[in-house]
């Protein structure tokens, strides 16, 4: 899954790397949460689009991060839906409608896992094209209508199987959209979901490098870039965490 992530390129870096004519002024936000807004890269109507520049027809917007269906009467009954399953995307009512009409791109330089070590313990990495630049996770965008009349604008982070090199780590990982599939994924009038099914497989293995970082980032409140810095994780002391688990009330 991908349930934090991280966006550190400036405005100028996401309009070379998306080939956007401009977007609003960003801060480095190192911490981002379920529930925060964050930045979708969608295709454009046409009605913004400079005749005189050759830039394919995007725009950027903010979106609350965990979708809502248009369909949903009360948001305090529904879950929010942070993630979408790439395997089941199409078969899902929640992600059905914008899996085939409002595909988008999720602008990040990063995102954070956590390896399970037993019952209790787990060790967060920092995971990061190893170029250190930006990767585009494929997303999914809807509408809420509210009920005081309101849009609300939300979005989720389309999943994949893990490739080999981050199975380790968790067997989920974000859908990775390649800058040369960007018009061809967004293109929500021609390419139904079938034609761009191929691009919802695992990048490479080599694409990414995990940094093992403190549980810092497990609390939204840390915003710093202390929480990628890197640590060395754990020992494994030779003893199965559910054991020492089990063992621990004895002593105290």
């Amino acid at each position: 899954m991908c349930g934090r992530f991280s966006l550190l390129a400036n405005a100028h870096a996401l309009e070379l790397f998306f080939e956007l004519a401009r977007i609003e002024q960003q801060v480095a936000r190192y911490n981002i949460a379920p529930s925060q807004p964050i930045l979708m890269v969608v295709a454009g109507d046409g009605r913004d689009k400079d005749p005189q520049t050759n830039l394919p027809d995007r725009k950027a917007v903010l979106v609350r991060w965990g979708l809502l269906p248009s369909w949903v009467k009360d948001p305090r009954d529904f879950p929010m839906l942070i993630n979408a399953r790439s395997e089941t995307v199409n078969e899902k009512a929640s992600f059905r409608a914008s899996m085939r009409h409002r595909r988008t791109l999720v602008p990040a330089s990063g995102f954070y896992e956590w390896q399970r070590k037993g019952r209790s313990r787990r060790q967060a990495y920092w995971i990061r094209p190893r170029d250190g630049g930006i990767v585009a996770f494929g997303g999914l965008m809807d509408t809420l209508l509210a009920a005081d009349g309101s849009e609300i604008d939300t979005g989720a982070i389309l999943t994949t199987r893990a490739n080999e090199a981050l199975a380790r780590i968790h067997d989920r990982m974000p859908v990775v959209i390649r800058p040369e599939d960007f018009s061809r994924w967004l293109d929500c009038k021609t390419q139904e979901p079938r034609d761009v099914a191929d691009l919802l497989e695992p990048v490479d293995s080599d694409f990414f490098e995990t940094i093992p970082v403190s549980d810092l980032v497990n609390k939204v409140s840390n915003v710093g870039p202390q929480v990628q810095e890197r640590v060395e994780p754990a020992p494994q002391t030779g003893v199965d965490d559910d054991d020492e688990d089990d063992q621990m009330p004895l002593f105290r």
